[in-house]
């Protein structure tokens, strides 16, 4: 499956779950890590689980390999690695500290349907 096909993917599982805010950044021609970065946030911590929950959910359909999930245990900042699409999952206030979206300012924000 091709990175934006996948990146599709993964922003509606993260609107199924009412995922909020969602960014997706182009990475590619900026860094090696991936090609995109989806990020979003949930209002609760149950939220932000179900949330991983549903994006591991649709890789596991798509026959994508989830590389590793860092945070559940916590769910106040959630990482899954999906190879060329790595999403971030926050727990609100802590999405409005960390501001990842600044830190990668130079990224083209994609215009998801």
């Amino acid at each position: 499956m091709k990175s934006d096909q996948l990146m599709q993917k993964v922003v509606k599982a993260i609107e199924d779950k009412k995922g909020h805010n969602i960014v997706t950044l182009n990475l590619q021609g900026i860094s090696l890590i991936a090609d995109y970065f989806v990020i979003c946030h949930g209002n609760s911590d149950t939220q932000v689980q179900a949330i991983t929950n549903e994006i591991k959910k649709t890789a596991d359909a798509e026959g994508v390999t989830v590389r590793g999930v860092e945070g559940m245990d916590t769910a106040r900042w959630v990482l899954v690695d999906l190879g060329d699409v790595v999403v971030h999952v926050f727990h609100r206030e802590d999405r409005e500290y960390y501001n990842i979206e600044r830190l990668w300012s130079d990224a083209k924000v994609v215009e998801t349907v």
